[in-house]
């Protein structure tokens, strides 16, 4: 459905951009050509006029036909997210708990202890590999 609406709006808007452009203009524009055309030049301003206000209708239309369709089916939702729906951390990795006692480095120093490396002694000294 949403397919179908999509190219009759493209429809409209291709034939629209062609309308207006063959429209005479002040400084002659598109419109301005041979006069011996199967129309006089006020009955093609007046078709085009029409064409054009014509067109403009059914584009508004889809435009807000399309906005409609897409709001549709859309579920509100919350900027505030549920616990439930957060995901874990990728790798597996367990998340590191916000400390209870203590501050940061406290945190970070339990969780090196979890993943079982020993914590340095002192400042180290690069190593070569």
């Amino acid at each position: 459905m949403q397919t179908v609406a999509i190219v009759i709006h493209l429809m409209i808007v291709a034939i629209l951009i062609g309308s207006v452009l063959l429209q005479k203009s002040e400084g002659g524009g598109l419109g301005m050509g041979g006069g011996a055309g199967f129309m006089s030049s006020r009955g093609t301003a007046n078709l085009l006029t029409r064409t054009t206000a014509i067109l403009a209708v059914g584009f508004f239309i889809t435009s807000l036909f399309l906005s409609w369709y897409a709001g549709y089916d859309r579920k509100p939702s919350s900027i505030i997210g549920s616990p439930a729906s957060q995901s874990q951390p990728a790798g597996g990795a367990t998340p590191i708990k916000p400390p209870t006692s203590g501050g940061v480095l406290d945190s970070l120093k339990k969780s090196d202890e979890q993943q079982g490396q020993p914590a340095p002694s002192g400042p180290q000294a690069p190593r070569s590999q």
